[in-house]
């Protein structure tokens, strides 16, 4: 039997992350039932990113254009280098913090089984920039995961043997956190990077 529309609909909504077979059937369902024109402006909004939405040049985040706005951007600080896993974590760091250096987009973090390399995460890339750019500090934002950390010690050592200083962003017991609910791993890192109090 072939399947309908409203089935397609609903296989196409469980790609989307964190959304099961009953939740995309909601989101479906609510769509054609009180939504139709959110819908379609929704589909045509996806069909088009799909097409214009590309690669920044410099960074590999996603823009529209060939370079994008954090890299056009001329008041940041071309010298300061962030790099992060995901666009998700440029929005994140954009949204919380103060840092006014640039960015750059691995997509990913190197996972040798997962058939992901240093060419698959743009590293050429990279290299390119730490020898092509006045890049004087690199702070590595990668996930406090075993393949995060083996990322940012790979691009560690490659900052390293350029001169360039390395920086890493703090692990540990969140702001608000209380020490009996942190997990153990959470705490010893926590407790391993503490730093002086003056």
């Amino acid at each position: 039997m072939a399947e309908t529309l409203l089935q397609e609909l609903i296989e196409g909504l469980r790609v989307l992350p964190g959304v099961g077979p009953k939740s995309a059937q909601r989101m479906a369902l609510h769509l054609l039932q009180r939504e139709r024109e959110a819908a379609e402006r929704l589909g045509a909004v996806l069909q088009r990113a799909m097409v214009e939405v590309q690669h920044c040049d410099v960074c590999r985040n996603f823009t529209e254009h060939t370079v994008c706005e954090l890299c056009s951007d001329e008041a940041r600080d071309a010298s300061q280098l962030c790099v992060v896993e995901s666009p998700a974590d440029v929005l994140a760091l954009e949204r919380s913090t103060d840092y006014k250096g640039r960015y750059f987009v691995l997509m990913g973090h190197l996972s040798p089984l997962d058939g992901v390399g240093p060419a698959e995460l743009g590293l050429d890339r990279l290299a390119q920039l730490f020898d092509q750019q006045n890049i004087k500090e690199v702070t590595l934002a990668t996930n406090p995961t075993v393949e995060g950390s083996a990322t940012a010690n790979y691009i560690s050592d490659m900052a390293n043997k350029r001169e360039i200083r390395v920086l890493q962003i703090a692990r540990g017991i969140p702001v608000g956190g209380e020490l009996e609910f942190a997990d153990g791993s959470t705490l010893s890192v926590a407790f391993s990077d503490r730093t002086q109090v003056n």
